[in-house]
């Protein structure tokens, strides 16, 4: 209990209430609160990447864990190592697969480069005067760099320094890439073990934070996140269905293997352009005009299959206006990368919803409120 100091005034004591704030304390309560959060953020940066990708990873998958869990007994346990096993699988095992690649093949590089370097470039293949548009100027170009090793290490100098520093920095990031990657399996695991518990108190959290807005907002943010990632799935699903069926009926060369590097791209938001297109060329330039057309076909079915699909199944899964979730997606990936095409809608359909919902407070009254007076005007006249 507060104790109310007591002040004699003529001989008699006076209660005196105690101040109601203290501006000192709550200034050094709120530095003292920012310097605590700021410190968080700190030792939690390194960590930011793997917990935002394994948060969206979780949202996005949690009815696959739901469903996996049924099928064992309504186990959680073997549930979650079975989706752990399948991340490990899909994210860690290609990248360290593409470095082993690179290290097992990087002697027959520099064996190249060292070719190149004392032999010059070979000639141009026929085959590429013939490829539409840019095909002679380009063999023109290589034909003069051919045999002259002098010639094309002047094109190429200015330009070697660059080229350095480039794979130097992606050198060095690889490593960095794989153990985000592993952290992000490991986050994830976690998240898939105790994920109501998390989610609770992350509602817990924004209610507290907001009131029942806050609350919604967060719903709406998990669904936001689960449409974008169907959305990618399930187009990408199509794509691929469709640029493979076009390299097969086409007859190119290694259809299947090319089929599942169009899956990989067609994930990352690439798109199928950078396989099938010179396929298409390299058919057309090898006389074979009829299968290039099938292929060219299918391909532009592909590649124009990602603006219809895509936003509609979004919207189906995040009921909010088209041109909020295609400037999500778009402006996500250009200010985020690959992590903002789930970023970027869920910023926006949360602020979508506050501002709405804020606006909307404009539109009701109070039960028992009186009219303003602008509406008893308008009600006399």
């Amino acid at each position: 209990m507060v104790q109310v100091p007591l002040i004699l005034a003529q001989g008699r004591p006076v209660n005196v209430s105690p101040p109601t704030y203290d501006l000192p304390r709550i200034t050094l309560g709120v530095l003292a609160l920012g310097a605590m959060t700021g410190a968080s953020i700190w030792v939690m940066l390194p960590f930011a990447a793997a917990v935002v990708w394994a948060t969206m990873i979780v949202i996005a998958t949690w009815p696959v864990l739901v469903a996996v869990q049924a099928r064992l007994g309504g186990r959680r346990g073997p549930a979650v190592a079975v989706m752990v096993l399948a991340l490990l699988t899909l994210l860690v095992v290609p990248t360290w697969v593409g470095i082993s690649t690179i290290a097992d093949n990087s002697e027959r590089v520099g064996k190249f480069v060292h070719s190149l370097a004392t032999d010059g470039l070979p000639p141009p293949p026929d085959w590429l005067g013939k490829v539409p548009v840019v095909g002679e100027r380009i063999a023109a170009k290589w034909q003069g760099m051919a045999g002259s090793p002098e010639s094309l290490l002047a094109r190429v100098q200015p330009h070697m320094k660059e080229a350095a520093s480039w794979v130097a920095a992606r050198a060095g990031g690889i490593g960095t890439t794989l153990i985000q990657l592993v952290l992000t399996v490991i986050v994830a695991g976690i998240l898939y073990a105790s994920g109501e518990t998390a989610a609770r108190g992350v509602l817990r959290f924004l209610r507290r934070l907001a009131g029942e807005r806050g609350e919604n907002s967060g719903r709406l943010a998990a669904k936001a996140v689960r449409a974008v990632a169907l959305g990618i799935v399930v187009t990408a699903l199509a794509q691929t269905l469709i640029a493979g069926a076009g390299l097969a009926l086409s007859g190119v060369p290694h259809a299947g293997l090319l089929t599942a590097v169009v899956l990989v791209l067609c994930i990352a938001q690439v798109g199928p352009l950078l396989v099938v297109a010179p396929a298409t060329i390299w058919l057309y330039s090898t006389g074979a005009s009829g299968r290039g057309t099938v292929l060219l076909v299918f391909s532009l079915l592909a590649v124009t299959l990602d603006n219809l699909v895509r936003p509609v199944l979004i919207k189906r899964g995040a009921d909010l206006p088209l041109l909020l979730i295609m400037s999500g997606v778009i402006g996500g990936v250009l200010a985020f990368g690959v992590v903002g095409l789930f970023v970027g809608p869920v910023l926006l359909a949360v602020s979508w919803t506050l501002l709405v919902a804020w606006v909307g407070d404009l539109d009701r009254v109070p039960a028992g409120a009186a009219p303003s007076p602008a509406s008893t005007e308008g009600d006399s006249k």
